[in-house]
Parts: structure tokens; sequence; C-alpha cells
């Protein structure tokens, strides 16, 4: 694995010095996709652009802020410093992050379009360069797709970019959610048709397509504003099984859930789209960013912390859950000078900001002598107790009686048997399978999303008014964000200033 990285880094550092800002970006130039090895190099420079800060420390800073979930001493440590009072409040305004990001996954789909453009694929490959080419681009329909998934889902209407800008095609008007979904539901499509794993381990299978799909069609079976032409919910549930079901059993949970989150299990049995980071290619700060305060020896910052009452939940659901020391920190040895350092749950007494909320640890960097600000832990972006918690899901709305079995797997490997909402009525399950994405996959990206996507009222009960109103361990104005009950503000990102500054098709 650590070869493979490697070679990324080799890559990387051909692509960044062989253009500068007098020249053309290196991936317009048509040749660098006539031969294998160029073409290649070309899609790692895709993926090397999803791996830079802002593709990926910020996108994730992003979703997890506008989440409802956590809170942060970023810029103060006051519940009003910047971040608590708007976007972790769900009041979203203008920000240099939401920026960075915008800006970061538009680079990254300039390079898929190039890509897409200058590939040449044949409808049967067979020879071993056909096969490459196929995945190649299948590969680049998927990572676009992915990037205009995780951009619309949070910006809404938003510009399409299917082609290369030139003199005369330098603005682009926003295209409507709808129709991005259409979009992205072709560019899936297409990517599960070419992927066929010629590039190996550390890329992702055509099973992320799938997976991405499925994702999709449950976003669209509970938002009937955006479905086509005659179809209800239950066709899109269908729709979405179909997609999910030819993932389950492609990959295996592995047995220790803590180790997902380490550089140590790379690339495992459950891993499904993973993002290879490299220390020595300097690309990635989430270990510095996401490090609670004096985990470890070097700079850290710990910016971000689940809400008390987010971490109550899962510890009174499942007491002795292990993913529970997995994703939360609170109590822990300072790395430079041996001093205890603690946060709620073990300081109960929640007297000011820092002592309130357990920090994330999921991000962490585990060694705790590691001295360098960039670190070598992979990014896993979708993994396989995803798509069984989805297939448990889908199959409630669907009633086929499968639902029980699917998540009775996720729950097997740590050791805990499904709670009571699991057992009840349809609705009972809906709720508890909701709260299971959080304790299994909270903070990895999706919980933005899976909080909204069955609309803005499942939303308000079930994410903003349990945290407003909880008692256990009880609202409190100097260290809890009040979230807020907007219909509007709290659903949607505002497109960014600087693209409203520069797209003339945009007011």
């Amino acid at each position: 694995m650590k070869n493979f990285k490697f070679i990324l880094v080799l890559i990387f550092g051909f692509l960044s010095s062989s253009c500068n800002l007098d020249e053309e970006p290196i991936f317009l130039d048509a040749t660098l996709y006539n031969n294998p090895q160029s073409a290649t190099a070309a899609l790692d420079g895709i993926y090397e652009k999803l791996t830079t800060y802002d593709s990926m420390e910020r996108r994730y800073w992003v979703n997890n802020a506008f989440s409802g979930l956590f809170v942060s001493h970023r810029q103060g440590n006051s519940i009003n410093n910047p971040h608590n009072s708007s976007i972790m409040a769900l009041k979203p305004i203008q920000d240099q992050d939401s920026e960075s990001f915008w800006r970061g996954l538009y680079r990254a789909i300039a390079q898929t379009n190039a890509a897409i453009e200058n590939i040449i694929i044949v409808e049967n490959p067979t020879t071993n360069n056909e096969l490459l080419f196929s995945d190649i681009v299948g590969q680049a329909y998927f990572l676009r797709a992915w990037a205009y998934f995780d951009l619309t889902r949070l910006f809404k209407d938003i510009p399409l970019w299917t082609e290369l800008p030139d003199q005369n095609n330098l603005n682009k008007a926003k295209s409507t959610t709808k129709e991005i979904y259409a979009h992205v539901i072709s560019d899936a499509k297409m990517a599960a048709s070419l992927i066929n794993g010629s590039r190996g381990i550390g890329y992702p299978k055509q099973y992320a397509a799938n997976m991405l799909l499925a994702k999709l069609y449950m976003t669209l079976a509970t938002n009937p504003d955006l479905r086509e032409g005659s179809l209800t919910a239950m066709d899109y549930w269908q729709m979405a099984y179909d997609e999910a079901i030819k993932v389950y059993g492609q990959y295996s949970l592995v047995t220790d859930y803590s180790s997902i989150f380490t550089d140590s299990n790379e690339n495992n049995s459950e891993s499904i789209f993973e993002l290879q980071i490299s220390q020595a290619a300097s690309n990635s700060q989430m270990g510095r960013n996401f490090t609670p305060n004096g985990y470890k020896v070097a700079q850290n910052f710990g910016l971000l912390r689940v809400h008390a009452d987010v971490f109550e939940v899962h510890r009174d659901t499942y007491p002795n859950d292990p993913r529970i020391d997995a994703t939360y920190l609170y109590d822990y040895t300072n790395a430079n000078n041996g001093n205890r350092l603690r946060t709620y749950p073990a300081i109960t007494t929640r007297r000011n900001l820092r002592a309130s909320h357990p920090y994330f640890f999921k991000f962490a960097e585990k060694d705790k002598m590691h001295s360098n600000q960039y670190n070598s832990q992979n990014i896993v972006v979708y993994r396989y107790a995803d798509v069984l918690l989805m297939l448990a899901e889908i199959s409630n709305e669907l009633q086929n009686s499968q639902q029980l079995g699917y998540v009775t797997e996720v729950l097997n490997r740590v050791g805990m048997t499904p709670q009571v909402g699991f057992l009840g009525s349809q609705e009972e399950f809906r709720d508890a399978i909701m709260k299971e994405y959080r304790f299994e996959l909270i903070g990895e990206g999706e919980d933005a999303h899976n909080n909204r996507r069955r609309g803005f009222d499942y939303f308000l009960n079930n994410t903003i008014l349990t945290h407003n109103n909880n008692t256990n361990p009880g609202f409190k104005p100097l260290v809890d964000i009040l979230l807020s009950t907007d219909p509007i503000g709290t659903m949607t990102l505002p497109i960014p200033q600087s693209e409203i500054n520069t797209n003339e098709l945009i007011n």
C-alpha cells in the first residue's frame, strides 16, 4: 500500500511541476490522454485534486458543520464565535470554507471533463489498454457524479459544467437540483458500465457507482419535487434496492471497527471509495485539524466537537458500544506535558465550551508521537457498513422482511443487538435506522444530507428540536448552540460570493 502511495506522490509531483500560471493547465492538453501511462497520470491528477485542502479538509468541515450535530471552538472559545453562530447554528452565510470547498470540487470536475472528452474508449474492450482506458473514463464519470451529488445536496441549484470552458463559454447559469440529479444518474450509470477494476487496489470499483445511485434514488423517494414523470416513492425505493443489492456481498465488514480510522488498515475489505493520502505528498492536514488539542506532540487544533446530547443518545442506546471510543474522545493525557485533559462526559459540570462536548476522534492522528502537521491516514468516503444500513432502510420502506437482517450484520460487528426500535412498527424502525446512521457513520460526510433527506419537518423534529429541547445533559445557552428553525436557511448553503462576482449568468 505504501508503495502505491509513493507512486502517487511521484505522479502528483509530475502534474504539479509540469504547469505554471503562465501556461495552459496540463490536463487541458489533449495529448495527455493518448497513452496508458499519461492517461493514468491524468486520472491520478483528478484524485490529487480531491485530496487538496480545499476539496477534502474544507469539505469535511462544511458537511459536518452544516449537519446540526457539531460545535467548534475554532476562532474563539465561545458559543458565539463566527462558526457556531452561523453555519453550525444552521444560519449559513458567505464564508471562506464553503467558497474554497466549492472551488476545490469544481477544479476536480474540470479535470474529469477533460478526461471524459479526450480519452477514446471502445464499446467492447478486450485488450489491456482498452480495458484500462475504459476504467479510467468510468472513474472520471463516477467522480464527476459524486462531486455534483455532494455540491447540489448542499447548495441546491448550481452551474452544471460537462464540457471544458473556452473564450466563448466562460460562464454557466445555474441548473436546477432536479436537472443536476438527472445528470448524476446518467454519469453514475456510465461509471457502473465502464469501470472494470483495471486500476486495481486503491481505486473504486463499479460498485461505488451503484452505491451512489442507491443514495440518489433514496433521496428522490423522499423528495417528490425532484422525481421524474410518473415515478412514485415506491418506484424509487425499489430502484434504490436494485442498485444497493448489487453491492451486497462484494465487500465485508472488518472485525475491528476502530481500525477503519487508522493508517494501518487501509483499503480493507470494507472500503468502497477511499482517498489515498501520503504525508510525503503533503496533501492532508486532517490529522492536524481534527486531532484533539494536545493528543499528539505536533500542532493540532481539534476543530470538531460532537454535541453532548448527540453523544448521550448514542451512549444511552448502546452503553457498551466499542464505536463510542472510536468516535469520541473526552479523557486523555496531553502528549506534550503529561497532564490529564478531560471534557464532557468525563467532566459533568459543562462549565464552558471546551469542557462541554466530546471531541470528534475518527479523523485524529492516532500516533501520539506524530510530529508532522501532515499525516498519512487515508479518508474512507464510502464503506460497506453504510450500504448495509441503506439496505435496512430501503427494505423497511419496501416491507420485504429483510430489514432486520441487514442492521443486525452491522451491529454484530461491534457485539451489539438491535435496539427496541428495530423490533417495532415501520415508523419506529425508520426512526431507529436514521439514528443508526449517526452511531455508525457520524462525521464521515453524509450527516448533513441524511439529516435533511426526509425533508425539513423530519430534520426539524429529529435533529433540530431534539437538540434544542434536550434535557439530558440539558441545554445550556452558554455552551450549547441554539439551532435555527427557519425552513429555508437550515436547508441550503448560499452560492459563494466569488461565483456570483465572476459568473455573469448568476445574480
